[in-house]
């Protein structure tokens, strides 16, 4: 078989998009695109922040303008991809509507979302003697890029958007290497120091000025499944009061919860309740029973 016939063949084959309608259930519809939420999140980051992810001057007399270009532009992308996100067939004016109303509901956030990040700042430089000034940590630490995406996302996961909160968050996680479902309730002033590998479950609950270092997973045990043996969503993921330190690699699974002005250690593998003041180190190497069929871990 020629190269032009194979090419041929492969696209007939591909074109027919039965099974993935299937499985996706987005048969005739248009789908949010990435590179839209991308943009999006890129001019999120310039208002939130002026003058660190744009080239104006921070006393720029003319900044009210274009952080209003921005706003107009952030509310024409969102809008869409709400749109897209619940129904945009032709015909279907439900669709835009919503994502008029909850693109307006989500700028209306920003001015507390900003308040809430700059104590993320604030977190980061009061608990870590290399920082050389707030700027630089804004500018370069992988804990406020993906705060600036929770605190979004977590924002439009309140409002009821679908599929779009998790974009945003899986973007932030790409590039940063720190995984946090939007669903997570964060408190403010929290502080990821280094991040590389941190994994924070859908129904975590974290209060505040709590810390976390690189290679913490705040994580499930396991779950149950339907009758459909589909998993069940309900909270499995810890409870971690103000106050809390956890220290690199440790792991924090279950519903359980870490009482306030506690510190976990380093490589820690908790799965039960700690009481306030706590101080959890490793314990000594003991063999578990084996499990099977989802039990235990």
């Amino acid at each position: 078989m020629d190269l032009q016939q194979t090419i041929r063949n492969v696209a007939a084959s591909l074109s027919d998009t039965s099974a993935q309608e299937r499985v996706a259930g987005v048969a005739g519809r248009p789908l949010p695109s990435v590179e839209a939420i991308a943009e999006m999140m890129r001019l999120v980051r310039r208002v939130l922040l002026p003058g660190f992810f744009d080239e104006e001057l921070v006393c720029n007399p003319s900044r009210m303008f274009h952080i209003g270009v921005d706003l107009e532009r952030i509310s024409t992308l969102l809008s869409r991809q709400i749109a897209l996100s619940f129904d945009d067939r032709p015909g279907m004016e439900a669709g835009k509507r919503r994502g008029y109303d909850l693109a307006s509901g989500l700028i209306s956030l920003f001015p507390e979302i900003r308040r809430v990040l700059l104590t993320d700042v604030e977190a980061i430089v009061g608990n870590d003697p290399a920082v050389g000034s707030a700027a630089e940590v804004v500018h370069s630490y992988p804990g406020v890029q993906v705060m600036i995406h929770h605190r979004v996302a977590h924002a439009l996961y309140r409002l009821g958007v679908p599929v779009l909160p998790r974009i945003i968050a899986e973007q932030a996680h790409s590039a940063t290497g720190i995984d946090i479902h939007p669903a997570a309730r964060i408190g403010e002033y929290f502080g990821i120091d280094h991040g590389t590998g941190i994994v924070i479950g859908a129904t975590t609950v974290i209060g505040h000025h709590v810390m976390l270092y690189q290679g913490v997973t705040l994580g499930a045990r396991n779950f149950k499944r339907d009758e459909e043996g589909l998993p069940i969503d309900r909270p499995r993921h810890p409870i971690l009061e103000d106050h809390v330190v956890v220290y690199s690699g440790a792991s924090i699974l279950g519903r359980v919860t870490i009482g306030h002005d506690s510190v976990i250690g380093g490589n820690v593998w908790l799965t039960h309740d700690v009481p306030p003041y706590s101080r959890v180190l490793q314990s000594a190497h003991r063999s578990l029973p084996s499990f099977a069929d989802g039990a235990g871990i």
